[in-house]
């Protein structure tokens, strides 16, 4: 027992979300594994990421090395990629019933018409090949913020933000299990004529493609709502970028200079290109205010039981990177 305690005190923060949310998984895959192709694959791999979280922690405590603390803290951007790309084979098999007519419905009580529709009527190439590169900044944004703080050696900052960012991203994911849906540009709109009805300049149709392949439709599917990510409830791309703008200017870092234009384009992108309804996008923001609001409580819990700093806004003096 001595042992285990040991152990779980060598976790950071955002290593025991790691481990609450993918021994979670690993349950899921238990329970409906007569559901999800490939479950014992994914309960033996999220077993070994939960192991490499623990081994990790405790190498960087054991050691002075650098290396160790370099990859404590940067293990956890791959991570999320692998965990979406997870939630890919579980959420559709376990929740086969989409809601995108829900949140149709809500958009339309709430402004008399799809809110993309409305937008399409102010399009132009530029424009749309603007919002598209800055829709691909999505998974940089919380890496920036990171390297801004571990530049300086803001440790206390650097555990904070890392821990709210996978935590935040943890919750989203959660919501896809709740209300699965698949977005306007298979609803509302023609996916397969997304490039002529909505063209960009240059990068647009390759952002486009990536941004496909990332959510499992390769070029040429012939039934792309039928196999595409169910991620549309809560808005990730709002709920993170909220997020990473929200610890930027709290925690006093320059990089909100960026995040805030770049920020406030990424999440007006989400629907101006078809991804979201605005709906998801109140979803996020929901989702983003209690992530702060819980998550700082959890953070500061875990930071006693480990005998390690609580973190405070107001303590923050370091205003100048």
């Amino acid at each position: 027992m001595k042992t285990i305690k040991s152990f779980l005190k060598e976790l950071k923060a955002f290593d025991l979300v790691v481990v609450v949310f993918y021994t979670f998984l690993i349950v899921i895959n238990l329970i409906f594994r007569d559901r999800i192709p490939n479950w014992l694959f994914f309960v033996c791999a999220n077993i070994l990421v939960i192991l490499f979280a623990f081994l990790i922690a405790y190498m960087e405590s054991k050691s002075d090395k650098r290396i160790f603390n370099v990859l404590h803290y940067w293990y956890i951007a791959p991570l999320v990629l692998f965990t979406f790309k997870e939630l890919y084979f579980l959420i559709h098999p376990i929740r086969p019933q989409d809601y995108d007519y829900l949140f149709i419905a809500i958009d339309r009580w709430i402004f008399g018409t799809d809110p993309t529709h409305f937008l399409y009527k102010i399009s132009f190439p530029l424009l749309t090949e603007i919002l598209q590169i800055v829709y691909g900044t999505f998974y940089f944004l919380p890496i920036i913020l990171g390297l801004a703080l571990y530049k300086k050696k803001r440790y206390l900052e650097m555990d904070y933000a890392v821990f709210m960012i996978i935590y935040g991203f943890y919750l989203s994911y959660l919501g896809y299990f709740a209300l699965p849906g698949i977005g306007p540009r298979f609803t509302l709109h023609n996916f397969s004529t997304i490039n002529i009805q909505l063209p960009g300049l240059f990068l647009t149709n390759f952002l486009r493609n990536c941004v496909n392949a990332g959510e499992s439709i390769p070029q040429g599917t012939l039934h792309p709502a039928a196999i595409v990510q169910r991620d549309v409830f809560p808005s990730g791309h709002t709920m993170l970028t909220l997020m990473v703008m929200y610890l930027s200017i709290r925690l006093k870092s320059r990089s909100r200079y960026f995040f805030i234009p770049v920020g406030s384009l990424l999440i007006f992108a989400t629907v101006y290109l078809w991804y979201h309804y605005v709906i998801d996008l109140f979803g996020g923001l929901v989702f983003m205010m209690f992530a702060l609001w819980s998550g700082r409580y959890i953070f500061n819990w875990w930071q006693r039981k480990t005998n390690l700093p609580e973190f405070d806004y107001s303590k923050i003096t370091y205003r100048h990177e």
